[in-house]
């Protein structure tokens, strides 16, 4: 621990100051000389989760008056004992405070401190009334019965089943999410995290972090490699060491992984490890031979360049590429059906009459057994798609539907009339073993899946989905192919279109009826490198309004969301109305916006009490979004809702999310300690917003945005928006985005290996 501490926070300086009166009263020593101190914990002024840092008022022992005690502690609450060693010093704006240079906590051990203690907040389900009447119950010995014997809570008014099984959770959590704390504040490292460290690892976590500290880089989120080196060099792990290095490997393959990439070459990842862990590149040959001998890499060539992959993505790629071969060189489940009568029955059946391009193209899939579907909006996918079903049905086949994300499969249904999930839902996810439970062993029950959206799907889910495939079903791949890639890792449905090897319908008529939608005419031109009409004709649904400065583009998104789009078209600006940015930095990135538009939408005077957590505040009616996927919640990245509840007292947050066709929507519970899995979401970037529509979007475009700028992400963002898209920026911004089609090269073999079948089953 440092011998100094930080300057208290301007918002802190109040509190700190110290209580009127002679100052003179409150002395352990001579200013600036060591001494000890002790006294109860009356209030945590702040206490900064991540540094540890914290302001304490504090009874001394022997003392009436109050002391300021600031310094670092791992975890702390009123009513516990405070043990410091350190000394007094008389800050000129703050007054006289206790720097200490070492702080330790001691449980309570009378009446008053203990329920003190249990009224702080620490433990979920206990507020200060619940404290009072535990103790007046149980006195000193409350500690002992939630440990001992939990059935005789239940014998305190306001105790339930439910509240009972709360508190003694709760109780042991703390416990042992305590012990972690310690353990990391001791070795230099935030705690922020310690809840999700022992969510990951259980009880053997300290266990696990000193055997391998880089662990927590890896397998926690929000613990970068940086965090988990410095650790490492505090449990004695020397900088040269072999573990280091091939942690050092990992750690840059995991993050070419987040930008898409299966793996890199092999030039690219040695200089990336060899800047990261600042060792000569040539003393990394041995940890990455160390790696691929543990079959955790794989090295393997692309386009002729040796690449090194991440064992798990390079297996999943190769079982992708099998099973697509397998399934396009296969017939497909039904008999052979005359198109020239099938055709003609579904066109009356539906009352639609269907292009010449349709035709074709619906012809074509009636006949195999693998399918891409392509195109952009407007052309036509969702008639073909439910052309062909009602066909397919006819015939006795069962259809599946899905889609990645909770509004893309809602939306599917809606469309097709027939049932959708989201693919998570339809594999059927599984919390407790990880992974899902359908597989070869427990394979779908459908005679086609038609997946819509398949832009957005990476390696790891499609590989789940095709071991799900029964063996003897056919496959639809519906999907926009230049929109965004997947955020996940690979380019399946571009790969799956490029290689040449599998069966691809791509339409391109825009017809008349979606035509009239500037949205769509607006779209088409992005597609084509075209600058889209800019000057809105009466009726349009499709804006450009033009501001230079990001405080001006900032100010017209605010007036727009709050104000002028609620009134003109009758939108509700929270549900409604969807803010989509190139970034999440800067002034018109999704953070700043979030945080202006949740004070336009849902200020603190009209939202009740607010939860302050890892540098978001929450109240009841805020917009929010899913950061991770949680299958023990049943909620995923990018799903959304709205808080309906904030429960101080149970340290919960209930959000309802987006209700799934025919029902109201889920409502999902959160501790306090869980809230870094949610970030407000009137703004959200484009990347998050993919698979999802909306009834209107609203998009920035500065050019403060310049290392995103892709036609392909602004595309992506007007597509999104159904009834209205309104572009607030610059002109120059757009032309940017235009000029870079956005086809940076991701690191996968999924190409290689189905060109390669191809290659082969012709030769």
């Amino acid at each position: 621990m440092s011998d100094s501490a930080p300057p208290v926070p301007p918002a802190l300086r109040q509190a700190s100051l110290p209580l009127s009166g002679p100052r003179s009263r409150v002395s352990g020593g001579a200013p600036g000389s060591e001494t000890a101190l002790s006294g109860i914990v009356e209030r945590v002024s702040f206490h900064d989760e991540e540094s540890g840092f914290c302001v304490l008022r504090v009874q001394l022992a022997r003392r009436s008056e109050l002391a300021v005690v600031v310094g670092r502690a791992a975890a702390v609450a009123p009513g516990e004992t405070l043990e410091a060693e350190g000394h007094w010093q008389r800050d000129p704006e703050h007054g006289l405070q206790f720097r200490a240079r070492e702080l330790r906590t001691i449980p309570p051990s009378t009446r008053e401190g203990i329920q003190r203690y249990l009224g702080s907040g620490m433990l979920r389900g206990i507020g200060p009334e619940l404290a009072r009447r535990l103790v007046e119950h149980f006195g000193e010995r409350v500690f002992e019965v939630i440990e001992a014997e939990p059935g005789r809570l239940r014998e305190v008014r306001g105790v339930g089943e439910l509240r009972s099984e709360r508190i003694v959770a709760g109780w042991a959590l703390q416990r042992r999410v305590r012990e972690i704390m310690l353990f990391l504040h001791s070795h230099g490292v935030g705690t922020a995290r310690a809840l999700r460290i022992h969510k990951t690892f259980g009880d053997r976590a300290i266990e696990r972090i000193r055997s391998d500290p880089y662990c927590l880089a890896e397998e926690i989120r929000g613990i970068g490699f940086v965090t988990a080196d410095a650790l490492a060099a505090r449990l004695g792990i020397a900088r040269d060491s072999l573990s280091r290095r091939r942690a050092g490997l990992r750690h840059v393959l995991g993050e070419a992984q987040g930008d898409g990439n299966c793996g890199l070459p092999e030039g690219l990842l040695v200089l990336r490890a060899s800047a990261l862990l600042e060792q000569d590149a040539a003393s990394l040959a041995p940890a990455l031979a160390a790696e691929l001998d543990a079959h955790r890499v794989v090295r393997d060539a692309v386009a002729g360049e040796s690449c090194v992959f991440l064992a798990g993505l390079f297996a999943a790629e190769r079982d992708i590429a099998g099973r697509l071969f397998a399934l396009a060189q296969s017939r497909p489940p039904w008999p052979e059906i005359a198109a020239e009568k099938a055709l003609p029955w579904v066109e009356q059946r539906l009352g639609i009459e269907l292009a010449p391009s349709q035709r074709a193209a619906l012809a074509t899939l009636l006949g195999v057994k693998l399918a891409v579907l392509t195109g952009g909006p407007g052309v036509g996918k969702t008639t073909l798609v439910r052309s062909l079903l009602e066909i397919l049905e006819a015939k006795g086949v069962a259809a599946a539907l899905a889609a990645p994300t909770g509004r893309a499969a809602k939306r599917l249904a809606q469309a097709s009339g027939r049932p959708a999930a989201t693919l998570h839902r339809l594999l059927e996810a599984d919390p407790a073993r990880g992974g899902f439970r359908r597989n070869e062993r427990a394979p779908l029950a459908c005679g086609l899946l038609v997946v819509d959206e398949s832009s957005m799907l990476d390696v790891p889910l499609f590989a789940a989905l095709l071991r799900a495939l029964p063996a003897q079903a056919a496959l639809l791949l519906v999907g926009d192919v230049d929109q965004l890639p997947s955020v996940g890792p690979g380019q399946v449905l571009r790969d799956a279109i490029d290689s040449g090897a599998l069966p691809v319908v791509r339409l391109t008529e825009v017809f008349r009826q979606a035509a009239r939608s500037a949205i769509v005419r607006a779209a088409h031109a992005l597609r084509a490198g075209r600058m889209p009409e800019l000057d809105a004709a009466p009726g349009s649904d499709f804006f450009f309004i033009e501001a230079e400065e990001p405080e001006a583009i900032a100010e017209r998104i605010r007036a727009l969301v709050a104000r002028r789009i609620p009134e003109r078209f009758g939108l509700d600006p929270i549900r409604d109305v969807q803010v989509l940015c190139p970034m999440r930095r800067g002034r018109v990135g999704a953070r700043t916006l979030n945080q202006e538009l949740q004070a336009a939408l849902n200020p603190p005077d009209a939202s009740g009490p607010r939860v302050e957590r890892f540098g978001q505040s929450f109240a009841r009616g805020d917009k929010l979004m899913q950061t991770q996927n949680d299958y023990d919640k049943d909620v995923f990245n990018g799903d959304v809702g709205v808080v309906e509840q904030l429960l101080a007292e149970e340290r919960l947050l209930r959000v309802r999310f987006d209700p799934d066709l025919g029902s109201e929507g889920r409502s999902v519970e959160y501790g306090f300690e869980e809230l870094d899995a949610l970030e407000l979401a009137y703004a959200t970037t484009v990347h998050k917003a993919q698979g999802s529509e909306y009834p209107a979007v609203v998009i920035p475009l500065s050019t403060q945005h310049h290392p995103m700028l892709r036609r392909n992400l602004v595309y992506t963002a007007i597509t999104r928006g159904r009834k209205l898209v309104v572009v607030v920026g610059q002109r120059k911004a757009l032309a940017i985005a235009l000029r870079e089609r956005g086809d940076r090269r991701r690191w996968s073999k999924l190409g290689d290996w189905l060109a390669a079948g191809s290659r082969a089953a012709a030769g």
